[in-house]
C-alpha cells in the first residue's frame, strides 16, 4: 500500500490529483501557526501555502488544517523534498470547527477528513455529561463516527455507574472506558484504526489523550505532565499533530479545546430522546413550555427526562442559532467580496467606448 493511501487518500482523492500533474497530493500532518508539515510519497516536508492561496483565503477556515489533504509544488531539488507550498486544499469529507480567538465571529478547522472521532472525557474531576453532550453534537454534525472514550477508569470510584450513564445519552456511539494501566485497552483502539482510518482524540486539556496516543504510536513524540491536585490538565500538547498509529492509519492529537462551535448544528442525533418525545407533542411547533398536551414536560414532571439535560439542550440550540446567524454573514460577506472582484475584473476587462465622430 502506497503511504497517501495509508494516510487516508481514498481513490476519488487519488484520481482526482492526477488532473494536476505539476503537483502532489499531499496530507498536513503539523501546523505551527503559518507553517505546516506535509507528508507525500516522497516523505516529510516542510510546507507553507502560496500567496494565492492566502490572497484568495476569505475566512481562516480556507486555510489548511491538520487532515487536510492538499495539492502541494515540490521543488526540484537534490538530496530531499525540501520547501514545498502548498496551492490548493482538496474538498474535506468532514471537519471540526470552532471559534477563533478573539471578538470576531471567525471560526477555525481544528482537524479535517476524520473518520472517527474518540471523545475522551475522564472518569475522574474532569467528568462533564454536559460537555460530553456538547461534543457529542458537534461529532454527529462534523461527519465523523464518534466513540466515547472514558479514561482514568482505575482513577473512578464508581465506574459502572457513570458507564450507564454515558450510554444512556450517547446513543448510537460506542462506549469504552480506558485506563493507561490496562494493557488491553491499547489493542481495543487499535482495532478501530487500520491502515486508511483516520482518527481524533478530542476531549479537555489533562484527560490523557496524549498519554493513550503515545500507546498507540509506540513512542514518546506527544509531550505529558503531571495531573493537578483538583485534577485539571496542563496544556501539554500545544499544537495539532497527525501521527502514524502501529500497523494501521493515522491519529491526530489536538490542544484541550475550551470551545467547540455549534454553527448550523443538526441536534437530532445528539438529543435524539428529546426530539423523540417533542415529535409526540401536541402542536408541531411546541416549545416545552406551557402548552396543552406538551409530552417533553410531561417527561420532565414524572422523572423520565433530565432537566439538566433539557436545559443544555436549549442552551446548544440558541447557540447554534447565534452561530448559524454569524456564520450566515460571513457568507453574504464571501459573496459580496467575490462579486465586487468578478464585477472589476469585468469592468476591466472591457474597451474604452469610442468618441462618435
Amino acid at each position: 500500500m502506497n503511504i497517501m493511501a495509508q494516510y487516508g487518500a481514498d481513490e476519488r482523492l487519488l484520481s482526482l490529483s492526477l488532473s494536476y500533474p505539476a503537483l502532489t497530493l499531499s496530507r498536513v500532518t503539523a501546523q505551527h501557526r503559518n507553517q505546516y508539515t506535509i507528508i507525500t510519497e516522497l516523505g516529510d516536508a516542510p510546507a507553507e501555502v502560496s500567496g494565492k492561496l492566502r490572497h484568495e483565503a476569505l475566512s481562516t477556515e480556507d486555510y489548511p488544517a491538520v487532515g487536510d489533504f492538499v495539492l502541494a509544488r515540490l521543488p526540484d531539488t537534490d538530496g530531499g523534498i525540501g520547501f514545498a507550498i502548498l496551492q490548493q486544499v482538496m474538498p474535506r469529507k468532514s471537519a471540526f470547527i470552532r471559534k477563533a480567538a478573539g471578538s470576531t465571529h471567525d471560526t477555525q478547522v481544528v482537524a479535517a477528513n476524520i473518520d472517527i472521532a474518540f471523545l475522551c472525557m475522564s472518569l475522574n474531576e474532569n467528568y462533564n455529561i454536559r460537555r460530553l453532550e456538547r461534543y457529542l453534537a458537534v461529532a454527529w454534525e462534523s461527519g465523523a463516527t464518534p466513540v466515547v472514550l472514558l479514561t482514568k477508569a482505575d482513577l473512578c470510584e464508581r465506574p459502572a455507574e457513570q458507564l450507564a450513564q454515558v450510554r444512556a445519552l450517547a446513543a448510537g456511539a460506542d462506549v469504552l472506558t480506558t485506563s493507561i494501566l490496562d494493557p488491553a485497552a491499547r489493542q481495543t483502539i487499535l482495532s478501530l484504526v487500520p491502515s486508511g482510518v483516520t482518527a481524533a482524540f478530542l476531549g479537555s486539556s489533562g484527560v490523557g489523550k496524549s498519554s493513550i496516543i503515545n500507546l498507540l504510536t509506540e513512542d514518546v513524540a506527544m509531550a505529558t505532565a503531571e495531573i493537578s491536585r483538583v485534577g485539571k490538565g496542563r496544556h501539554t500538547t500545544t499544537h495539532r499533530q497527525l501521527l502514524p498509529v502501529v500497523g494501521g492509519g493515522v491519529v491526530i492529537d489536538t490542544p484541550g479545546m475550551r470551545e467547540l462551535g455549534v454553527d448550523t448544528i443538526d441536534l437530532r442525533a445528539a438529543f435524539a430522546d428529546i426530539d423523540a418525545l417533542a415529535a409526540m407533542c401536541r402542536f408541531s411547533d411546541c416549545r416545552h413550555g406551557n402548552e396543552p398536551g406538551c409530552v417533553v414536560r410531561a417527561a420532565l414532571e414524572n422523572g423520565t427526562l433530565d432537566k439538566r439535560r433539557l436545559e443544555n439542550y436549549h442552551k446548544l440550540q440558541r447557540e447554534a442559532r447565534y452561530d448559524g446567524l454569524a456564520c450566515r454573514q460571513r457568507e453574504t460577506r464571501k459573496r459580496e467580496i467575490l462579486f465586487g472582484a468578478k464585477k472589476s475584473a469585468n469592468k476591466a476587462g472591457r474597451p474604452e467606448p469610442q468618441e462618435r465622430s
